[in-house]
């Protein structure tokens, strides 16, 4: 989810944020367009943004993680941002204060995925090479516990493939 975040927002013309949960990730989040890349197990990258950003939060956030980095990534929002959530990778439950939602006017959106036009505008961004699909790691299927663990402890850097 984060390797594609961040090439569709550069595209759009974003300056683009994004966390990484180790150093190794650093680089290539930044060869994909990210314009800061903080190590959330080093930094807390709510104060790290708003550090970035002249004291301001970020207007839009995409979530995939879930109850691990909810909170910060809610915090990280400017006044009247938005939290797309689309992800539950640390688990399906988080504790939320509405005070603080209605007090920074934030907004909250689920999202599964979008629909075939959506679909057929990256496939041709992908044809254009605007967009680059990222490949982690491809494991034998026979080894789908192992690509699991890999994703669930987030040690990937884009797609798990697994192949018969």
């Amino acid at each position: 989810m984060g390797s594609a975040a961040i090439q569709i927002a550069k595209y759009l013309g974003a300056k683009v944020f994004t966390t990484v949960g180790s150093d190794e990730k650093i680089k290539p989040a930044k060869a994909l367009g990210a314009d800061e890349v903080i190590n959330y197990e080093k930094k807390d990258f709510s104060v790290e943004v708003k550090r970035l950003n002249r004291n301001r939060g970020v207007d839009v956030v995409f979530e995939h993680i879930g109850p691990a980095t909810f909170s910060k990534s809610l915090a990280s929002l400017a006044r009247k941002g938005r939290l797309v959530t689309c992800g539950v990778t640390s688990g399906p439950t988080v504790n939320l204060d509405l005070r603080f939602l209605f007090a920074r006017q934030l907004s909250l959106f689920g999202s599964y995925m979008g629909g075939l036009k959506e679909l057929r505008t990256v496939i041709r961004l992908v044809e254009k090479r605007k967009l680059k699909p990222v490949v982690d790691k491809v494991f034998p299927l026979r080894e789908a516990r192992e690509a699991q663990a890999r994703m669930v402890e987030r040690k990937n850097f884009g797609k798990i493939v697994l192949v018969p």
